[in-house]
This record gives C-alpha cells, sequence and structure tokens, in this order.
C-alpha cells in the first residue's frame, strides 16, 4: 500500500494568483456597478424612506444630491475590497491547495473551507468596512451636520478609533462572522456547478458567459439566504437611527426592532436592489478572476 502524498503547501505561488486575480476581478466589478451599492447601502438604512425600487431611487439621488453623490466612497471600498478578496481568495484556495490530496473535493469541503476563509477575512478586514460604511452615508439626509468627517479611509481609521475607542472599528462583527456563510455557500455553490460544468466539457474552457451565469446563480442563492443579516450589519457598522433603541443596541434587539416596526418585510428592505448589484458585480467578479488567473497559469506554463 503507498504512502499518503503529503498535504500541498497553504503558502505557494499559485494561491498567489488566485488572491490576485480576485482581488482585481471584484475591484473591476464593484468599478461597473457602484452605483447599486449606494442605493442598497441608503436603502437598508433609511428607517423612514419609503420602498422604492434601484431605479427610482438612483434618479432621487442624483436629482436630490447631484449624480457624484452615486460614487460617493468609491476609492476606500476599493482599497478595502482589494484588500478583502485578496485575503479571502488567498484563504480560501491556500486552504483548498492544503487539503486537494486529502481526497476528493465536495460541496461539504467547500462550505467549510469557506467558512474558515471567511472568518479569516472578518477579522482581519471589519475596520475597513466600518469607515467604508461611514464615508458612504455622510450624504444621508441628517448627516450633513454631523462633526466628523472622514476624507478617507486612513483618516477614517484613525478618527474612529481616536474618538470612538477600538472596539468601534470592530462593529458588527458578530453579525459578519455570522455572515461567513455567505461567501461560504456562494464558494460552495460556485465551485460545485464549475465541477460540473468541466466533467461534462472535459478539458475545454469554459467561456465568459457560462462563468457570469455560475457566479450569478451561486450570489443569488448565498444572497437570498443571508440578507436579513446583512440588514443588521449594516446599521451596526455606521451607527443605527432607530429612534427609542439604545446606540449600542445588540443584533438581536435590533431585529427585533425592526420587525416590530416595518414586519419581517423590514429585514428585506432594498433586497431587490442587493441582488441586482451583488449577483451582477459577483459575477462579473468571477469572469474577470477566471481570466486572469487562466491567462497567467498559461503564461507560466502552470497548471490550475
Amino acid at each position: 500500500m503507498s504512502p499518503k502524498k503529503p498535504p500541498a503547501p497553504i503558502f505557494s505561488y499559485e494561491t498567489l494568483v488566485h488572491a490576485m486575480a480576485g482581488s482585481m476581478g471584484s475591484v473591476t466589478a464593484m468599478t461597473v456597478f457602484y452605483p447599486l451599492d449606494t442605493v442598497r447601502a441608503r436603502l437598508q438604512l433609511d428607517d423612514k424612506q419609503e420602498a422604492k425600487n434601484t431605479v427610482v431611487m438612483l434618479k432621487e439621488l442624483s436629482k436630490r444630491e447631484g449624480f457624484s453623490t452615486l460614487y460617493r466612497g468609491l476609492l476606500p471600498v476599493l482599497e478595502s475590497l482589494c484588500v478583502s478578496n485578496f485575503v479571502y481568495f488567498y484563504s480560501f484556495h491556500g486552504l483548498k491547495s492544503y487539503m486537494s490530496r486529502m481526497g476528493e473535493a465536495s460541496a461539504v469541503r467547500d462550505l467549510l473551507l469557506g467558512s474558515i476563509a471567511g472568518i479569516i477575512n472578518v477579522l482581519s478586514t471589519t475596520p475597513l468596512w466600518v469607515v467604508n460604511t461611514r464615508i458612504k452615508m455622510q450624504g444621508l439626509p441628517g448627516e450633513s451636520q454631523q462633526k466628523v468627517r472622514y476624507r478617507g479611509l486612513i483618516d477614517g481609521l484613525y478618527k474612529v478609533w481616536k474618538i470612538e475607542g477600538l472596539s468601534a472599528l470592530w462593529s458588527g462583527t458578530v453579525p459578519s462572522l455570522l455572515l461567513v456563510i455567505n461567501p461560504a455557500l456562494q464558494f460552495m455553490t460556485y465551485e460545485s456547478l464549475k465541477r460540473r460544468l468541466k466533467l461534462k466539457y472535459g478539458d475545454k474552457e469554459l467561456s465568459s458567459l457560462v462563468y457570469f451565469l455560475v457566479g450569478a446563480a451561486a450570489k443569488t442563492v448565498a444572497t437570498v439566504l443571508t440578507y436579513p443579516l446583512q440588514i443588521v450589519q449594516t446599521k451596526l457598522r455606521h451607527g443605527h437611527k432607530m429612534e427609542g433603541l439604545r446606540k449600542d443596541a445588540s443584533l438581536v434587539e435590533i431585529i427585533q426592532a425592526i420587525i416590530l416596526r416595518h414586519g419581517v418585510k423590514g429585514l428585506f428592505k432594498g433586497m431587490e436592489s442587493k441582488i441586482i448589484q451583488t449577483v451582477l458585480t459577483s459575477a462579473l467578479m468571477f469572469v474577470v478572476y477566471e481570466k486572469i488567473a487562466a491567462f497567467v497559469f498559461r503564461l507560466m506554463r502552470l497548471k490550475k
């Protein structure tokens, strides 16, 4: 009986290629669809806002605050996304490479590895997203008189730490940790569908359209299942404005308050814009990621 092969190293050039390609893919996709993310965040945070569709919100924000408001906070988001997706892709593919010689890949394994990668990502990059939410929401009605203004990511990190304390930079960490199931479900679905397609078509390279559709399907499943937690996460990061609720309210208290005021449907407010934004962004991200990774591996004569 032949001895088992040792696991592949977690830190490798191949893992680095996946991380860089994933990072570049996410930055490209977010740049294209950023206005949809602005609308999603506004709908999630504004408790007095009546339900409106994405197109109406885009027109209203452009008319009321100017077209540039749709791109407010773009640079710090891209900076954070670049770091965040590099960490996630590196962790996921590093762990996947390490486990590759311990048996066949499976959906359950992908879900586990995606969850571990998500936890690493959340603990290391939450401060970046706390500041991002603050910067983006500086344009909200009622926020114009806000004394603290954030000029950028570094300035925001410093001011939140200095004024509110170090713990404020990890606001929303609990729902974020629960939300690691979102990218985990996304990657599980994506990798499972991709394996099936590769079994069907063999060594033939999949087209950009196929990657786009697979990425869109994977993100739709993940978003619908985890959306209520995303609303709470956004409120905790920004600092909720719900009357009668203490400033440092917990995840459960915020969920209860939303249900009492708006019913269960309040937990899904803005989901239309979220699905449109995240599905399109994730689908394009996977296309760019796959094409960049494939190009680099061909260039260096490496095998995925």
